[in-house]
């Protein structure tokens, strides 16, 4: 169609909590997540974090062969508040410059399970685009 364009997406940010939450069915969506992009070739941008449904998807998309990078406040570093993670680790100076990557590195966005942290900036981010 004339004037009628295609975006491929190559890399999507994802928010999600840094538990595995009160229901099983939130770690299998989270696996499932960083299993589908892996095998449609889309690279996984994230929160930095080490636990819980962060690690579910970071995880999965590194095993099946996707760059994953995680954008990590330079505090949670300092005080050892995020773990050995998959993929390479960008580390930025404050909550704000890292959403400010998000959106800067990443083609579109998607939120699983998470508290009050993941949809703050979910909405932050999508409200910017």
């Amino acid at each position: 169609m004339e004037g009628f364009s295609v975006r491929t997406l190559e890399k999507i940010c994802v928010f999600c909590g840094a538990n595995y939450g009160k229901d099983e069915s939130y770690v299998k969506v989270a696996n499932r997540l960083g299993e589908a992009l892996g095998i449609r070739g889309i690279n996984l941008i994230y929160e930095g974090g080490s636990l819980g449904l962060m690690r579910c998807a970071s995880t999965a998309a590194a095993m099946h062969g996707k760059r994953v990078l995680s954008i990590v406040p330079s505090a949670f570093t300092e005080k050892n508040l995020i773990e050995k993670i998959c993929g390479k680790e960008l580390k930025v100076s404050t909550m704000h410059e890292r959403l400010l990557k998000m959106m800067e590195f990443g083609d579109a966005v998607i939120a699983l399970p998470g508290g009050f942290g993941t949809l703050e900036e979910f909405f932050q981010i999508v409200s910017w685009a």
